[in-house]
C-alpha cells in the first residue's frame, strides 16, 4: 500500500507566505475557531499565548485585526485563532460570515509577550473571561502536550454554560491529569439545565475556594478591561504580590515589553490621610485611606446597618455624593447602583475627601 506524501517543510513559517484556512470549527454562538496551514508545509514557531495579525479583505478595503493564537506550538503543523463577534465587529464579523476552507489571507507575526514561557513558575493561576480564554487555552494545551507535572488552576467567567469556549476540551484535559483544575463561574444558568459550578461575579470569596494557595501562584489574566481591573483590585486587597501578575488586553495585545502599559491602579496607601463627611449627621471625621467608611462611621458614633462586613450581603449600601473611594466588593452591589453613586461602606476606603449620606 502506497503511503500518502506528507507536505511538510523543514523551514518555519514566515509571514511572507499567506495562510490557508483549512477548517472552521464552531465553538459557541458567534464564536468560531479558524485553523490555518502554510501552503508550503512550513511549521509554526511561537510561544503559547502570543498573537497573529490578520489582513482581512472586508468590503470597503482591507483591515488588520489582531487575534490571540488559541492553538499550541506543541502542535506546529497548523495555527488557530478563535474569534468572537462583538456588536461593533467588522473584521471578526467578516471572518464568521465569509472565511471558509481553501481561502488564503495575509498574516503578520506571531508576536507578543503574554506567555508563561517568560515567567516560569511551579504553580500557575489562569483567570479569564469571554474570549480572553484563548491565550489560556494555548498555554494549557502546551502544558498538556509536554506531559510534565503541571500545577495549574484555570478560572474562567462566562455569561452562561453554553458560552464557555473550549469547555469540553478543557474538561478532557482536566479529567486525565491531576495538575489541571478547572473552575467556571457564570452569570446565569440556562433553563432546564443543571449547573453545579459557581454563579455570580468572580470575587475574593470565590477565589479563596477555587485556589486556596493563590498567593503562591503566578497569575495570568485576560478579558475585558473592567474584568481585569476587578481582578487586580481583588488580588491587591488580598495582599497578592502584583510583581507576579501578568495580563493581556482583550482588545489590543501587547507586542513588546516597551509597549506594555504601566499598571498604576489607585489603592489605599499606608499612612495617607483622608476625610469623611457624613452629610445627614453633620459629622466630619479625619481618618486614614486604609480605614473603611464603616469603621470611620462607628468611631464617630454613627450607625450604618451592616451584616457580613466583606462586601457580600449589601446591607451597608449608602450613597456617596462626592469624592472617590476604593471599593473591592464580593457581589453585594450592582453595577447600576455603583454608576448611580452607591457604595458598600464595609469595603470602601476613602481616597482623600469623601461625602456620604449618613
Amino acid at each position: 500500500m502506497k503511503k500518502p506524501r506528507l507536505n511538510w517543510s523543514s523551514e518555519p513559517w514566515s509571514d511572507d507566505e499567506p495562510l490557508e484556512c483549512v477548517m472552521v470549527v464552531p465553538e459557541t454562538r458567534d464564536t468560531a475557531t479558524f485553523i490555518f496551514r502554510a501552503p508550503s508545509g512550513a511549521w509554526f514557531d511561537y510561544q503559547p499565548g502570543q498573537f497573529l495579525t490578520l489582513d482581512l479583505p472586508v468590503p470597503g478595503g482591507n483591515v488588520q485585526r489582531t487575534y490571540t493564537i488559541s492553538s499550541s506550538p506543541s502542535r506546529p503543523l497548523s495555527i488557530s485563532v478563535t474569534v468572537k463577534a462583538q456588536a461593533s465587529s467588522i473584521g471578526t464579523r467578516w471572518m464568521l460570515d465569509h472565511l471558509r476552507p481553501g481561502m488564503r489571507i495575509k498574516a503578520f507575526g506571531p508576536g507578543g509577550i503574554f506567555s508563561f514561557h517568560r515567567h516560569v513558575a511551579k504553580k500557575y493561576l489562569f483567570i479569564s473571561a469571554g474570549s480572553g480564554i484563548t491565550p489560556m487555552m494555548s498555554m494549557t494545551t502546551w502544558a498538556w502536550d509536554q506531559a510534565q507535572d503541571t500545577d495549574l488552576v484555570f478560572v474562567h467567567a462566562a455569561r452562561s454554560p453554553s458560552d464557555i469556549i473550549f469547555r469540553e476540551r478543557l474538561e478532557q484535559f482536566a479529567a486525565r491529569v491531576p495538575g489541571v483544575q478547572l473552575r467556571f463561574t457564570i452569570e446565569e444558568p440556562e433553563p432546564f439545565k443543571t449547573w453545579h459550578g459557581y454563579q455570580g461575579r468572580l470575587n475574593s470569596l470565590m477565589l479563596g475556594l477555587m485556589a486556596p494557595d493563590y498567593l503562591e501562584r503566578e497569575v495570568f489574566c485576560c478579558g475585558p478591561e473592567p474584568f481585569m481591573q476587578a481582578v487586580r483590585d481583588m488580588l491587591g486587597s488580598l495582599g497578592y504580590d502584583m510583581n507576579h501578575y501578568h495580563q493581556e488586553s482583550f482588545g489590543a495585545p501587547v507586542a513588546s515589553e516597551a509597549d506594555a502599559p504601566v499598571i498604576d491602579d489607585v489603592s489605599p496607601e499606608e499612612g495617607a490621610s483622608a476625610e469623611v463627611t457624613f452629610s445627614n449627621s453633620g459629622v466630619t471625621a479625619s481618618c486614614a485611606e486604609t480605614d473603611t467608611i464603616l469603621a470611620v462611621a462607628k468611631r464617630s458614633g454613627l450607625n450604618i446597618p451592616s451584616g457580613c462586613t466583606f462586601g457580600l450581603c449589601g446591607t451597608c449600601r449608602i450613597l456617596k455624593t462626592s469624592g472617590d473611594v476604593h471599593m473591592v466588593h464580593n457581589g453585594g452591589i450592582s453595577d447600576e447602583d455603583i454608576a448611580e453613586g452607591y457604595i458598600l461602606a464595609c469595603c470602601s476606603h476613602p481616597m482623600g475627601k469623601v461625602t456620604v449620606e449618613v
